[in-house]
């Protein structure tokens, strides 16, 4: 279909500005839109992509929620309420596909707040797809739609692991990034082992386990900036007698 006046529509300009680049992994920028409101652009091959920084990523309200999955919590919700249960309320083939494609919009969200280094956002909607996939594990009317989500699974939990983790790092909590790779690769490994699949084979433990690793060997003091930081504490105390066998430590291992 060719549209009368098409040249309004044209967004070559736009493009121009914001080259694609072959040699960066994700080119995400942040703007501010039209309606004053924060915005996230992720540049594409073929054109730009652009989402909502809050609610759902394509701005739409599905039957008035923030989000469609938000729309099926409240039904089962209403359901419990006055009925005591929720046996009657599933998730047809339909429902899945529909939750699947708004969790997809969500998954490019935060790949473009782990590149924005805002790590809060990433764990947000990371934390959000975990929930969609609990739900859907409860309500689908087939097994078969509930594994469509939770071969996901394992990878979103690590993905929201690291973000997580990025933000301890971000802080200098070294301490608290290594317990929640802990209790990531816990997680992975009940998803794994409700999979029935064996969970040392899994990439998402191997990354963890290996940057867990790195973690502690870049952020744990050695013996001479352990001998370093006690100097200086002995100097501020004049406990000098003290700082010269420190000094005489530290000659000897030079």
């Amino acid at each position: 279909m060719l549209w009368k006046n098409g040249r309004r529509y044209d967004i070559t300009d736009v493009l121009k500005k914001w080259d694609y680049d072959l040699r960066q992994e994700m080119m995400v920028r942040r703007i501010i839109g039209k309606d004053g409101m924060p915005k996230i652009q992720m540049r594409l091959d073929l054109g730009i992509l652009q989402m909502e920084e809050k609610g759902r990523p394509d701005g739409k309200r599905p039957h008035g929620k923030e989000s469609l999955l938000n729309y099926y919590e409240g039904i089962a919700s209403w359901m419990k309420k006055k009925y005591g249960v929720t046996s009657d309320f599933s998730l047809d083939k339909d429902d899945c596909y529909a939750l699947q494609q708004e969790g997809i919009q969500y998954y490019y969200r935060y790949l473009c707040f782990f590149q924005l280094a805002d790590f809060k956002k990433a764990e947000r909607d990371t934390s959000r797809n975990l929930r969609l996939f609990d739900f859907v594990k409860k309500y689908a009317a087939d097994e078969k739609y509930i594994d469509d989500f939770e071969q996901y699974r394992p990878y979103v939990i690590m993905m929201n692991t690291r973000a997580k983790v990025l933000g301890a790092l971000k802080a200098k909590d070294a301490t608290r990034a290594v317990d929640e790779i802990n209790h990531g690769i816990h997680k992975i490994e009940n998803a794994y082992g409700q999979k029935g699949t064996k969970s040392e084979h899994g990439s998402e433990i191997n990354f963890l386990k290996n940057w867990a690793d790195e973690i502690v060997k870049s952020y744990t003091p050695t013996k001479k900036q352990k001998l370093v930081e006690e100097l200086k504490t002995a100097l501020e105390n004049e406990e000098y007698e003290k700082a010269a066998k420190i000094r005489d430590k530290l000659k000897k291992m030079q």
